[in-house]
């Protein structure tokens, strides 16, 4: 395989398995208002306390990124959740400004990790746990990380859904954004945490991405937060999973295959800004005031579904 070591059929098993619960939990977090409580605000206090610090020594997820990351992603999670439960909370445009200042500190926390990756130039080495090739790939994916936080646009759009559910819509956030950041988030996750990829950048990818095109659309944000917030809480608490457990899938390390990935990436997120670019010449709009995208079909279905 080429990203990938050849795997069993229980591995492709296990990945559907772990792709299906993602988008089952993230259900349960997002129908359900004590549903969000238990699982991004209740359990984590539970796991930092009296679970970590026993099940992360020694392992590949003890370091700084992997506890940035957990916590980032729950910032987001609780953020997004008083955003849509607390009233008169998302007519406040400093308020609105958090969704975007969050993705773009968890996209920032990538890029440094690519770029740190790439400095340290290992040669299938062990660093922090994890086998590691450094590169071109690395700066290449670090370039389109930046890229994707400057083609974030229209927070100040967001708004809460009229359904029972009342998730956080992002109208601007179109679906070709969504796909470059998937493609720049897999290349991180194939650049930096390799052996981790085949289910923290695959299934934890496709599962808000699918979420967000067929289940809640305009959702994807709060779907990318919480899905990742439950598999970051997962991997810290079962790393054993992941690293020793029959059902760890390996990556081939292939040069290649990394520096494709993050071609692939800057391609994408290259195109995403040129895109940007003609519609702000075009409308004359400042994509961080307001919204870009508002003639697109993509952005009225979700406006559509705003209270």
């Amino acid at each position: 395989m080429f990203f990938f070591e050849a795997q069993p059929l229980s591995n492709w098993l296990m990945w559907l398995v772990v792709f299906i619960a993602l988008i089952a939990i993230n259900e349960i977090g997002r129908r359900y208002k004590i549903g969000g409580i238990i699982l991004f605000m209740v359990l984590p206090v539970i796991l930092t306390f009296f679970v970590w610090p026993h099940t992360t020594k020694g392992t590949s997820v003890s370091d700084w990124f992997h506890f940035a990351k957990v916590y980032s992603s729950l910032a987001g999670c609780i953020g997004f959740w008083l955003l849509r439960h607390v009233k008169g909370a998302s007519k406040k445009k400093w308020v609105l400004c958090f969704p975007a200042l969050i993705l773009a500190i968890n996209i920032c926390e990538a890029v440094a990790r690519d770029f740190q990756i790439g400095g340290l130039h290992l040669n299938k080495e062990l660093f922090e746990g994890m086998v590691t090739v450094s590169g071109s790939w690395n700066y290449m994916n670090g370039i389109a990380g930046i890229l994707n936080i400057i083609t974030i646009t229209g927070f100040l759009g967001i708004c809460v859904g009229k359904s029972k559910s009342k998730d956080m819509l992002w109208p601007d956030m179109a679906w070709f954004w969504i796909i470059a950041y998937d493609l720049w988030n897999f290349a991180y996750t194939y650049n930096c945490i390799p052996d981790h990829s085949w289910y923290a950048g695959v299934a934890l990818l496709l599962a808000p991405t699918l979420a967000a095109f067929f289940i809640q659309k305009g959702a994807w944000l709060q779907h990318r937060a919480q899905t990742l917030a439950i598999w970051c809480m997962f991997a810290q608490t079962f790393p054993w999973f992941i690293d020793q457990s029959q059902f760890a899938v390996k990556s081939t390390h292939n040069t290649t295959s990394l520096f494709v990935a993050s071609l692939v990436a800057l391609i994408a997120n290259i195109a995403v800004f040129i895109y940007m670019i003609y519609k702000v010449v075009k409308t004359k709009r400042n994509p961080y005031t307001s919204e870009l995208y508002t003639d697109l079909k993509c952005y009225q279905e979700v406006k559509e579904l705003a209270e």
